[in-house]
């Protein structure tokens, strides 16, 4: 069975930072493709970063782009989420999960194309 666990999250001020972690068992994680996506009350879950198998592509919404960081650890079975400069709208509840299709690329933002998602860790931005 597929276990994914987020963590990390909490209240930091606009312009703080956080970094966020993601522990995948049941899965071979080196295999996957992995993305990281949050949700705001009454919005949609959005897709804000994901990372190829290898770590070496990753792809972020417009709304992250510089500010935040995705990356991996294939040893450690985790996934990480580095952001900086946060904002308020930043706050939400950020979710990790696994990529489930064959191809990866910029379209790899949408949470249709994942499976095994976690519970989520809250951020809270403060102004």
């Amino acid at each position: 069975q597929v276990q994914v666990v987020e963590s990390g999250g909490g209240l930091v001020q606009a312009g703080g930072s956080l970094r966020l972690s993601c522990t995948v068992s049941g899965l071979t994680f080196g295999s996957y493709a992995m993305g990281w996506f949050r949700q705001a009350p009454g919005k949609d879950r959005e897709g804000i970063a994901c990372i190829s198998v290898s770590g070496g592509i990753a792809y972020y919404a417009d709304s992250v782009k510089g500010r935040f960081t995705i990356a991996r650890d294939n040893a450690k079975s985790t996934l990480y989420l580095q952001m900086n400069s946060l904002k308020p709208e930043d706050t939400g509840m950020y979710y990790c999960a696994v990529h489930q299709r064959i191809s990866f690329g910029m379209s790899s933002l949408a949470p249709n194309k994942y499976d095994d998602w976690g519970q989520g860790t809250q951020v809270t931005v403060s102004s």
